[in-house]
């Protein structure tokens, strides 16, 4: 893959001319229909738009970074503008490829709600690994959307063509992340590995001098660790816990500040620098918040 050429699409139409297909209807959004993509060879891509796909049975492997994954059954996943991603042909697999692939141009949704919401859905920032893995009956709901889609898109425009399939859109979307809330609950075992490990590794951090000489560990860096999306991370901690991956961050430190307070006589002050605090203000603020008393009220609790 590393010698698989580059291409930044900025228009969805440059798309269809570099796959062959016949012009987009529109020159903002496009439906395609993934039984007339051919990938002869592997290739990387920038999209400045937006991807989502419903897929099942390709003979390529889909690669973000250093991350990929073989796809068989009825998945979905999501590309926002500016993410790179790969696809490497797998040349001893029969091609039996099938779904749709909408591509929409930002533009699309200029002036709309649907605008802002998007950038909401957490998972257009997901890694490819973690792509939605879809029931029979959720495939068969999510292509009957894209299927009302693509009739509305080859329909003759009119002035409420745009507001039917941003309204179309917005529901795909909704019944995705309603989806993947039921992965992260019913993928118990993989995630309660990925709990596991994530306490595993706040625990050596925090017993550690990384604290002091590194500072607070950053999602970013919990969430390389673990081989997982900052966002899918921080997305699945929240339904399964209720709490984002910088609140458990948090609660790991205020352990680790209780143990200093109850059993040792360093100084408040001490104590934030040895957790990595550049300002012991902001140590005794995030401890007050947390646990509604100073640092110092805890330890006189003690007296």
């Amino acid at each position: 893959m590393a010698n698989a050429p580059l291409h930044r699409i900025k228009t969805i139409s440059e798309y269809h001319a570099l796959m062959g297909l016949p012009k987009p209807e529109h020159p903002l959004i496009s439906l395609i229909n993934l039984e007339t993509v051919m990938h002869k060879e592997s290739i990387s891509f920038v999209f400045e738009f937006y991807s989502i796909a419903l897929k099942r049975n390709l003979n390529t492997l889909i690669k973000y970074g250093q991350q990929q994954y073989d796809f068989d059954d009825g998945i979905m996943f999501f590309i926002s503008p500016g993410q790179l991603f790969s696809i490497e042909v797998n040349k001893t697999m029969e091609n039996k490829r099938s779904g749709w692939m909408i591509l929409i141009h930002p533009d699309f949704f200029w002036n709309t709600p649907l605008a802002q919401k998007i950038k909401q859905y957490e998972y257009f920032s997901y890694s490819v690994n973690e792509a939605l893995h879809l029931s029979e009956k959720e495939e068969a709901t999510l292509m009957g959307m894209m299927r009302s889609i693509d009739q509305e898109y080859r329909s003759n425009i009119d002035r409420f063509s745009q507001d039917v399939i941003i309204a179309q859109l917005d529901l795909l979307l909704t019944y995705s992340e309603r989806y993947y809330h039921r992965q992260f609950i019913t993928r118990k075992i993989t995630n309660h590995q990925i709990l596991n490990r994530l306490e595993e590794i706040l625990t050596t951090y925090f017993n550690s001098d990384a604290l002091a000489t590194k500072g607070l560990p950053t999602v970013q860096y919990v969430a390389d660790t673990l081989n997982v999306s900052p966002g899918y991370l921080s997305s699945m901690l929240k339904t399964l816990t209720g709490q984002s991956t910088q609140q458990h961050i948090h609660d790991k430190l205020i352990e680790k500040a209780k143990e200093k307070l109850s059993i040792t006589e360093l100084s408040v002050s001490e104590i934030a620098y040895a957790l990595g605090f550049e300002h012991p203000q902001s140590f005794s603020k995030l401890f007050k918040n947390k646990m509604k008393v100073t640092p110092l009220e805890y330890r006189q609790s003690f007296n």
